[in-house]
């Protein structure tokens, strides 16, 4: 039997995380035509697709069906130097939902007892039915994680370090800061039904640092998988 190298068998690996994340994005994709007009608030392609291309129903779907098969081929190209191990699911699945039952309640403890600070969460997709709130839930954790640590986090760390000579740690530390404070602030956009509270956005902003270092940590799809367990518990579950 050949032995995969560790560094390839692990979800920090890109090979990995892409194949373990693309099932919640494709989900997603052909779930919101079910939710329209409503999308995840950082989902900039399908209302590319559907306003500026005008793409709905079967044309929609085709797009998408070649969405996939590019992405079969980015995968067929990382395979050439990447491992997939796919025993990796199960355990990325198990170790998310871990974070997800457990990240809620440590952050509100933070806000109460270090903080002095109540959390006091709108519940802005409360009254949406049960399809939505789970659609929205699966977009949160892709679409999310994508721009705010995938995108914004990576970027911002490479920028602070490489780019601007910043200390390696000094630009961890406002690369976190700054994708966190963006990844709630984003929840207050015209039109997403929640109005600024300092409750609610000092939780996202723990969240967001929560999300950050898991992503660091554990790697894209722990930190994926977790983001949107955890909507699904507090919107859905519970």
């Amino acid at each position: 039997m050949t032995r995969v190298p560790a560094d390839q068998s692990n979800p920090r690996n890109l090979l990995t995380s892409l194949l373990l994340v693309f099932p919640l994005f494709v989900v997603y994709q052909v779930g919101v035509l079910f939710t329209l007009p409503m999308l995840n608030g950082v989902d900039f392609i399908t209302g590319l697709l559907r306003d500026t291309l005008g793409l709905k129903g079967w044309s929609y779907l085709v797009f998408l069906t070649c969405v996939v098969v590019a992405f079969g081929l980015t995968v067929a190209l990382l395979g050439r130097k990447q491992k997939f191990n796919g025993s990796v699911f199960l355990p990325v699945l198990l170790e998310s939902t871990i974070y997800a039952l457990t990240m809620g309640s440590l952050i509100v403890l933070v806000m109460q007892k270090v903080l002095g600070i109540e959390p006091r969460l709108a519940a802005a997709l409360a009254e949406r039915g049960l399809v939505t709130r789970l659609v929205m839930s699966l977009g949160a954790g892709v679409y999310e994680e994508t721009v705010f640590r995938l995108g914004l986090l990576s970027g911002a760390i490479a920028l602070l370090d490489r780019v601007l000579g910043m200390s390696r740690w000094a630009a961890v530390v406002v690369a976190f800061l700054v994708s966190s404070v963006a990844f709630s602030l984003v929840h207050y956009l015209p039109g997403s039904g929640e109005s600024f509270a300092l409750g609610s956005f000092t939780f996202r902003l723990l969240a967001g640092i929560v999300f950050g270092a898991l992503y660091k940590l554990r790697g894209f799809a722990v930190a994926v998988y977790t983001h949107a367990f955890y909507d699904i518990f507090v919107l859905v579950v519970r």
